[in-house]
């Protein structure tokens, strides 16, 4: 039985409520009023039914919940679980130990410098926690003026190709060839724009790179040399938090602000906006970054940490436990 005043958990036959003293219907739980409905309070975080104190567990979408204790209806109103669903989770996949070993095993050993890698290393901790993400939305507009690589490669090549003719044809009516290589030289500046080699001014484009991201930020201050770079979590399989469901797995708390988190966070696109333009145009000449940050998600996800002595350094592999990939590493 529950306090219907404040929720507590009762004997069977109390009359009275332990901690708030309020007055107990014996007859409350098996006969009930007809079902009611009632307002959620703004900024719950969560719900107790308003008629027997029973717990509410709510589900994304639900505007309209019945106690399942006693058939009271809470209603949600047009904001649904907003507050609410600030706070989710991701289920457990991997599990088992010796499964995730042998994940860490095949990442380890990967490629030929890494070749027997985990065979020469003592495994020194292999833990699963429930670890705290601030999700925050960004969209990322980034325009940027870069030197196209196709054409720079194209317009390299036909001009050495030039060059070589020319020089050879030049140097070949007489020995030395300094003046030949000289002319070969400017030649070549000339074509490639008046800067020398490389200089490509004529193969400049502007560029348009938009990007949206769930940007995941560690909320855990302990925890931020393993901060995901460019990772994305299977955020179709989140629920509302619910740390019964993870009986056994330590639950870590963040320290982390929201507001901290955000900033991060589009610091982190800025830079990985930046890098992606750079691995895509052989010369980036003008990049500027505009972003957008929307409202933040604290999101639990099970996080398996294996740690790994190799010759006195030190391997870390940050496992996803929900799809079983690689958040971050250190030392591989």
């Amino acid at each position: 039985m529950y306090c219907p005043k404040c929720g507590t958990l009762l004997p069977d036959d109390a009359g009275y409520c332990l901690k708030c003293g309020a007055k107990v219907s014996l007859t409350q739980e098996t006969q009930p009023d007809a079902p009611q409905q009632v307002i959620a309070p703004s900024g719950a975080t969560s719900l107790k039914c308003p008629s027997c104190g029973a717990p509410i567990s709510p589900k994304f979408g639900e505007m309209l919940i019945t106690c399942a204790y006693c058939g009271s209806g809470v209603t949600l109103g047009t904001a649904g679980w907003k507050s609410i669903n600030k706070h989710t989770m991701l289920p457990v996949k991997f599990s088992q130990e010796d499964r995730v070993l042998k994940t860490v095993h095949d990442l380890m050993d990967r490629g030929l410098l890494h070749r027997h890698l985990q065979e020469s290393s003592n495994l020194e901790e292999m833990s699963l926690a429930l670890v705290p993400y601030w999700l925050v939305p960004v969209s990322a507009r980034t325009s940027l003026v870069a030197v196209d690589m196709a054409a720079e490669a194209g317009q390299i090549a036909t001009t050495a190709a030039i060059a070589g003719i020319l020089g050879g044809a030049m140097a070949g009516g007489r020995r030395g060839g300094g003046g030949a290589g000289m002319m070969t030289g400017v030649l070549l500046g000339t074509m490639m724009g008046g800067g020398g080699v490389g200089g490509g001014q004529g193969n400049s484009r502007a560029y348009q790179m938009d990007n949206a991201y769930n940007f995941p930020v560690v909320a855990l201050k302990a925890l931020t040399e393993y901060q995901p770079k460019d990772y994305q979590f299977v955020l179709s399989e989140r629920t509302l938090f619910d740390e019964s469901k993870v009986k056994g797995i330590k639950v870590l708390n963040g320290d982390v602000g929201e507001e901290v988190a955000k900033s991060q966070a589009k610091t982190m696109v800025d830079q990985l906006q930046s890098e992606k333009a750079h691995s895509a145009h052989h010369m980036v000449q003008q990049l500027e970054t505009q972003s957008d940050v929307g409202e933040a998600e604290l999101l639990h996800v099970p996080v398996w940490f294996a740690r790994y002595d190799h010759k006195g350094n030190k391997i870390v592999l940050v496992l996803d436990g929900n799809s079983g990939g690689v958040i971050n590493s250190i030392g591989l």
